[in-house]
């Protein structure tokens, strides 16, 4: 079972007043948005619970609903280790039912919720772990992740899952993975470009279960990486361009705040960085994944707080608004909100 215990710290600090000085009216305050992947929690000197939440989906744009991706918190303290997960997916759910009160205006936040059930850990006995997630949300659940970050560079340590190598391809984990189609769940991947392979291997082998692939898919740019984009570049492209191919795999457009990982070290500089230099950055990635999987299996996602690091909740979605420019209104309604409305069935 992962570690109940709080994730390592993979993102820079956040600093309020760094980002406010340079937060951006919201271009396009209407359009419709779904933000499919953020997440809660409440750890030394980085609290974000729902007022932290809400501040930020109430900064100029037209959230209209949100979904929580788990992250390791509020497990519960004893019992099974199999079942201590659904603490979080206990704890979410309440947030959920606080927002859907009203008082916290029209969004509703965590809508969908996506947990966590260490597939490997349980093998066969998914399935019953998995109906006590969906009790516990209160008809919210609609998935779980299980990361398989891992490389064996001691630099990249910290930001490994604790999987180790070759998760996907792990008998006991498809056993598990075998119980999430017949109850209508969906798995989020997250891996580093070096596991793609085993991605596209397990998207081959259900193609009935839904894939969505975490922060475009892990494209290195530290540690033995950093130097190496077009190396980079190459073999992450060929791998995103094999999983477009699969019908029932989607793709986060995001998480390219976290300069840790993804080499971007605009979160570093004086000032945050502007939408137009995040867009500038960000578009020649975003628009090969969107060339891969199409804007009907592309969505953009927030990943705050962690990318809250490098840039405001507002200049984030002006930069996703600004690279999508050049795409037609119904595939930018796509990207926004009805990509992620299907997927997740909200409303």
């Amino acid at each position: 079972m992962q570690s109940s215990s709080a994730a390592p710290q993979r993102h820079l600090p956040i600093r309020k007043d760094w980002l406010a000085a340079t937060q951006e009216k919201a271009l396009e305050p209407d359009r419709p948005i779904i933000d499919p992947h953020h997440h809660l929690w409440d750890r030394p000197g980085n609290r974000y619970l729902l007022h932290e939440l809400v501040e930020d989906t109430w900064s100029g744009h037209n959230i209209r609903a949100t979904v929580f991706l788990e992250c390791r918190e509020m497990y519960r303290a004893d019992g099974p280790p199999e079942t201590r997960s659904l603490g979080e997916t206990t704890f979410v759910a309440g947030v959920a039912a606080m927002s859907e009160s009203g008082k916290y205006g029209p969004t509703r936040h965590c809508a969908g919720i996506i947990g966590n059930v260490d597939l490997r850990a349980v093998g066969g006995r998914a399935k019953g772990i998995l109906e006590q997630h969906i009790v516990a949300a209160g008809g919210r659940f609609r998935g779980i992740r299980n990361g398989a970050t891992w490389h064996s560079d001691p630099s990249l340590r910290v930001f490994t899952s604790g999987s180790g190598e070759g998760l996907y391809l792990d008998r006991s984990f498809r056993e598990g993975f075998a119980a999430l189609a017949p109850l209508n769940l969906s798995f989020e991947a997250w891996v580093f470009h070096t596991q793609l392979g085993d991605l596209v291997s397990l998207a081959a082998a259900f193609p009935e279960t839904k894939i969505v692939v975490n922060h475009i898919g892990g494209a290195l740019g530290v540690g033995p990486y950093a130097g190496r984009q077009d190396e980079v570049w190459a073999e992450w492209r060929t791998q995103i361009q094999k999983l477009g191919q699969f019908p029932n795999v989607y793709m986060k457009l995001g998480g390219l705040g976290m300069p840790s990982l993804s080499g971007f070290e605009m979160g570093q500089q004086e000032s945050a960085p502007s939408s137009e230099q995040l867009a500038k950055a960000w578009r020649p990635t975003l628009d090969a994944c969107i060339e891969a999987f199409g804007p009907d299996r592309s969505m953009f996602e927030s990943d705050f707080p962690v990318d809250k690091g490098m840039c405001s909740y507002a200049n984030l979605w002006n930069a996703f608004k600004r690279v999508a420019e050049a795409y037609s209104q119904d595939e930018k309604n796509a990207m926004f909100h009805n990509t992620a409305l299907k997927f997740y069935r909200l409303y």
